[in-house]
């Protein structure tokens, strides 16, 4: 049992001094949970500790960026020895060459590719070459999806499909967003709509499965027909696969779909933990990117040396023989007894879960898009979070987040975090 926790109090409250919220980002500040944020020291294979020494069973796992797990030995052998040689150059490397063949020869749909330091970077930069190939304004996104801090994508949709847009965010001015269309997720009819309302539409943004708003997976319908009214209409179909990409598979979600967008959008496992991202697709369209064409991006630490090594150093472990279908076997083991559980119980609770990651819905059982989620129990999932990290388990401080698992999370980790799982229930669920 964690109870005592002095340090992080001590550190906090100077953080909170000094760093709005005491954080980086914001949701790492545990909000409405009455708990403070855990600061952590260090990360070894399935767990974290903190700074006063309580360790926990790691599900977030930098938020899926560490599908290896902490401290990887291949992983630290790869950047201590690209950090003797040094650690960045603001000039080109091998290393973006070769890892540039990995991505590409895994997602043929990528055949050129850039790389970049953060999902945000990624996504903005594939909405500007998209919007400078087409030469058109107006993009679609989905309610609940995230595609990063980028002005154009800070927007909340009206009722309906009224198409009515608000930044959801102070800075924000209403004429960087007047050309973002925010639809509900999954609905094949409000997207029929949108191309017959507006014949601007330079690209539609989508997460094939969504894991912002907890894991939402896509219907094949609806991103089908995403596909078909982008080629209809000349737009371009973005993926964001920051999440989704290597983590479902070699291939991504698009290879699970078998669905090929114009660009897709990577980062979290490429970087092997580093920070690294990148957005790619189809020839002619990345081509416009400068120096070739006219679509200007540009990173000093772009391509930094030390995380394409991390980076390729994890490509390579996860083309190990029966990579995911350990991770598949490990991810089921864990969360079977709990879903048999609530299922023969008939419990207001429902998980969703694609491969290696899921998400557990208090208050609802079926959830396809954002608007499902407005029965959540937020008093329900709070006495869950302060059930589980009092046991030393972590899971993502959110209910709308996802959780993750690693190919390093023991079975002895598993079957503790089943075991207190199982306890919850049964105080709290009959």
């Amino acid at each position: 049992m964690i109870c005592s926790r002095p340090c992080t109090e001590t550190v906090f409250k100077e953080s909170a001094f000094r760093i709005p919220g005491g954080v980086s980002s914001p949701v790492r500040a545990f909000q409405g949970l009455d708990l403070t944020p855990l600061i952590v020291e260090r990360g070894i294979a399935d767990k974290v500790v903190d700074v006063d020494g309580n360790s926990y069973i790691d599900y977030c796992m930098s938020w899926g960026s560490l599908i290896l797990g902490h401290v990887h030995p291949s992983i630290k052998i790869a950047v201590q020895t690209q950090l003797e040689k040094g650690s960045s150059f603001g000039i080109t490397t091998a290393l973006e060459s070769q890892m540039a063949c990995q991505i590409t020869l895994l997602m043929p749909s990528i055949e050129k590719i850039r790389f970049v330091s953060s999902g945000t970077e990624a996504t903005m930069s594939a909405l500007r070459l998209a919007r400078g190939y087409t030469k058109r304004s107006y993009v679609i996104k989905f309610n609940g999806n995230y595609h990063g801090h980028a002005d154009p994508f800070l927007v909340q949709a009206g009722s309906g499909v009224s198409f009515l847009l608000e930044s959801s965010s102070l800075g924000v001015p209403e004429e960087t967003v007047k050309y973002t269309i925010s639809l509900p997720y999954n609905d094949v009819e409000a997207v029929k709509k949108a191309f017959c309302t507006y014949k601007d539409i330079a690209a539609v943004i989508v997460e094939p499965i969504a894991a912002n708003m907890g894991v939402v997976p896509g219907t094949k319908e609806f991103l089908q027909t995403l596909r078909n009214e982008t080629k209809k209409a000349g737009a371009l179909l973005i993926f964001d696969e920051v999440i989704t990409g290597f983590r479902v598979g070699l291939g991504g979600a698009q290879s699970h779909y078998n669905i090929i967008p114009d660009l897709t959008c990577l980062g979290k496992i490429v970087g092997g933990g580093l920070p690294l991202a990148a957005f790619g697709g189809k020839r002619e369209i990345m081509d416009l990117l400068a120096p070739l064409g006219g679509v200007y991006q540009a990173g000093t630490l772009s391509g930094n040396p030390l995380a394409l090594a991390a980076g390729l150093a994890a490509l390579k472990q996860i083309q190990m023989p029966f990579f995911y279908e350990t991770l598949e076997r490990k991810t089921k083991a864990l969360l079977d007894p709990f879903i048999h559980w609530i299922d023969l119980h008939k419990s207001n609770v429902c998980v969703h879960r694609i491969g290696s990651f899921f998400t557990l819905f208090f208050g609802v059982r079926k959830v396809t898009c954002q608007e499902d989620l407005k029965g959540l129990d937020p008093v329900l999932f709070k006495q869950f979070y302060h059930y589980l990290f009092h046991r030393g388990i972590y899971f993502p401080p959110a209910q709308q987040e996802a959780c993750f698992l690693s190919s390093i999370h023991s079975d002895e980790s598993l079957k503790r975090t089943q075991e207190v799982l199982l306890e919850f229930c049964e105080k709290y669920l009959k």
